[in-house]
């Protein structure tokens, strides 16, 4: 189907703050529009990997001395979804679709207003076949590695801890099987999901092209996708409460030696992940914990390329003292083993990174406000010394509800 998706991201965006699940009737199936708006305003005394503000994960570069803190606002946490509930194809089967961009994918050039025009980011399109327990995706989506999240006001597309303190997994293209194991209505239900992905790592070993978006990394070169199982167990204990846990492993292979060799070299990684949460009478509790070999490009081991042997968890407590008061507090680690991160990337090496957060926030409706505080301490180099930061800001996150109007009618095309 082919969507003016260009066009109707403006239009979303002229006409509201942040959207809703607002459903189109579309053929015989239907076209639900959401989205949310995000400011941050934040303060910061060091620069942070992945960038600054709302995707700041882990301390570079040297310790600012002098004149440390600095100031900006940052809306990249913006995003906009477009879920198409399709028709039924034939055999009991229904079609479903999906897309999903945000606001991280750059800037138009470099100039002193290219900071405030932004490009949008394709994060997911996938397409469903689905039939009662069974739903088979292709297309781009999160791979089962990526666990739970942690509740931020100010980290949403990079949430905290996100390849730098114990949260690992990245969505790439594949097939995905999810396949529910128990009855509809039952108090605990269970889920197998099955995932093989497009392979993927640094670098393009003697591929004669370093460019990393041409299919010839080593990940590419070894023939092998990535593969993942994941076994989800939810439950509830009454209308407001409930938990969930999860256990998932991952395979995948890269070819060192790259195309045109004869033999090759061959680098393995895997990892085996757990999770839970646990949710009642407005305390809640939540985690990941994981270990794994090889898997900087899942964002694993501090997101490193190399032969790294490792591990993290994270953990969140949050209290909601009223339906408008809450507060949350977090603390991660990652922390690859000293002797592999060396052995791999010398000085350049990243053995250690821990993360503490803390949020209050006071919601009023789809609206929210929240004050949060960030501290990262990352340990690096062959020294092992240790580069601190601190951070605080003051994150404003908003949603509200915008009605479309009654004739507005989106057209989806044949291909």
């Amino acid at each position: 189907m082919k969507i003016h998706f260009g066009f109707l991201m403006a239009l979303v965006l002229v006409f509201a703050p942040a959207l809703s699940a607002q459903n189109v009737k579309v053929n015989n199936g239907s076209l639900s529009v959401g989205g949310f708006i995000s400011t941050t305003f934040y303060a910061q005394d060091q620069s942070f990997g992945f960038g600054n503000g709302q995707n700041a994960e882990f301390p570079t570069g040297s310790q600012f001395q002098t004149s440390k803190w600095f100031y900006d606002n940052d809306v990249r946490n913006t995003r906009l979804w477009l879920n198409f509930s399709g028709p039924e194809v034939g055999d009991g089967w229904k079609a479903n679709a999906y897309i999903e961009a945000d606001f991280f994918g750059g800037n138009n050039g470099n100039s002193f207003a290219s900071a405030e025009q932004l490009i949008p980011r394709l994060r997911m399109a996938y397409a469903d076949l689905v039939r009662n327990s069974l739903t088979i995706r292709i297309g781009q989506w999160w791979s089962p590695l990526f666990g739970y999240v942690p509740v931020s006001m100010s980290h949403i597309a990079f949430p905290l801890g996100y390849g730098s303190a114990g949260f690992p997994g990245w969505r790439f293209p594949g097939i995905f099987i999810y396949y529910t194991l128990t009855q509809p209505g039952a108090s605990t239900t269970a889920q197998l999901q099955f995932a093989a992905m497009k392979p993927s790592w640094f670098t393009a070993p003697g591929a004669g092209n370093t460019d990393l978006n041409s299919g010839m990394t080593a990940g590419n070169a070894s023939g092998v996708p990535q593969l993942e199982a994941r076994l989800n167990l939810d439950g509830k204990i009454s209308k407001t409460s409930g938990w969930g846990s999860y256990i998932v492993v991952h395979y995948d292979r890269k070819n060192l030696s790259g195309l045109n060799e004869r033999a090759g070299t061959t680098l393995n990684g895997w990892a085996g992940e757990i999770g839970a949460k646990y949710d009642v009478d407005g305390f809640s509790i939540a985690g990941n914990g994981y270990y794994g070999e090889a898997i900087g490009q899942q964002f694993g081991l501090l997101t490193q390329n190399g032969d790294l042997r490792g591990g993290g968890g994270w953990a969140q407590v949050g209290y909601d003292f009223n339906p408008h008061w809450g507060a949350c507090l977090f603390y991660g680690i990652d922390h690859p083993e000293n002797n592999s991160a060396l052995r791999s990337l010398g000085a350049a090496a990243r053995w250690q990174n821990q993360i503490v957060d803390g949020l209050v926030r006071y919601k009023i409706g789809p609206y929210a406000l929240g004050l949060e505080w960030l501290h990262a301490a990352l340990k690096s180099g062959l020294a092992g010394s240790t580069q601190s930061e601190t951070r605080s800001h003051l994150a404003c996150y908003t949603s509200c509800n915008m009605r479309l109007e009654p004739d507005l009618v989106l057209r989806i095309h044949p291909i």
